[in-house]
């Protein structure tokens, strides 16, 4: 294997030059969203421009250092994985909620759900996905993939997750970006959670070598939990302490399902093998 400390100086830059873009660009949308104190500034387009700002970052990174865009995993990878990024987010939403509204911690009510199944599943989908991407060439894209050059899985995951939840802080804290309970409260939350899927998020990104099962994992989260557990849930008092993205018991579930996936890359690492790729990936010609 290649001498790591190499390139070393250049991993750094990559990192950091990632990084300074991602949060300033974000930082227009932050200023704007606390002004507003609500993501509903702009009529609701600015979300998804936010959203591509990790992208955005993580495509003028690649250009200005490899002179190309590859290495986001732009191949969509063996089906089983998309279909894995596809069903986990129902799995530990499921899990959560369900435990919520069996317990009597939380209603649950179908008819509050007024969007046409065939259009939820498909024009819903494709929507969450277009939007969720931009995050996930800058997450998994770029910054999982390039983590893993020098850091074990654990803390790529970790590293990466405690990124992406910071990116999300100032519209908690400033916005309205949040469950309605004390803004401790819904950081902490937010962050276990964010942290626990961050590890099927960069398992599935570095052992499909694809973005597009992060992208489906990303996007099936946002569209089931925001567009359907939570839109059909009634708030008895404690419930919004419980669920949402900000609630513990999905926090809960999201962490065991981390676990898992780290248990599962002891039985099936996947490391070496990125790292190695990467790094030949780095000495090819810089042609576009």
């Amino acid at each position: 294997m290649p001498n790591m400390t190499d390139t070393s100086p250049r991993w750094k830059r990559e990192l950091a030059t990632f990084l300074l873009l991602t949060f300033a660009l974000s930082s227009i949308f932050y200023v704007t969203f606390a002004r507003a104190k609500s993501l509903g500034a702009g009529g609701g387009l600015y979300v998804p421009m936010l959203m591509w700002c990790p992208g955005i970052s993580a495509l003028a990174t690649r250009l200005f250092f490899q002179h190309n865009v590859r290495g986001e995993g732009w191949a969509p990878g063996p089906i089983r994985y998309l279909l894995a990024g596809y069903a986990l987010p129902l799995a530990y939403a499921a899990c959560a909620y369900a435990a919520v509204w069996i317990f009597d911690f939380g209603g649950v009510d179908l008819g509050r759900f007024h969007t046409a199944p065939l259009r939820f599943l498909t024009v819903g989908l494709a929507t969450s996905v277009a939007f969720a991407l931009g995050e996930e060439l800058g997450w998994r894209g770029f910054l999982v993939p390039k983590l893993a050059e020098r850091l074990s899985f654990t803390r790529t995951a970790i590293v990466s997750g405690i990124i992406w939840a910071s990116w999300h802080m100032p519209l908690i804290i400033f916005a309205d970006y949040n469950g309605g309970t004390p803004t401790l409260y819904s950081i902490a939350c937010f962050a276990v959670m964010v942290v626990g899927i961050s590890f099927p998020l960069a398992w599935l990104r570095l052992k499909s070598g694809s973005v597009w099962p992060a992208a489906l994992l990303h996007a099936t989260h946002n569209l089931f939990i925001q567009g359907f557990f939570d839109t059909v849930t009634v708030d008895t008092g404690v419930t919004k302490y419980l669920l949402s993205e900000f609630g513990a018991v999905l926090a809960i579930t999201a962490a065991i399902t981390g676990v898992l996936f780290l248990r599962l890359d002891r039985s099936q690492p996947v490391l070496e093998t990125t790292r190695d790729s990467m790094l030949n990936r780095a000495q090819l010609p810089r042609a576009i």
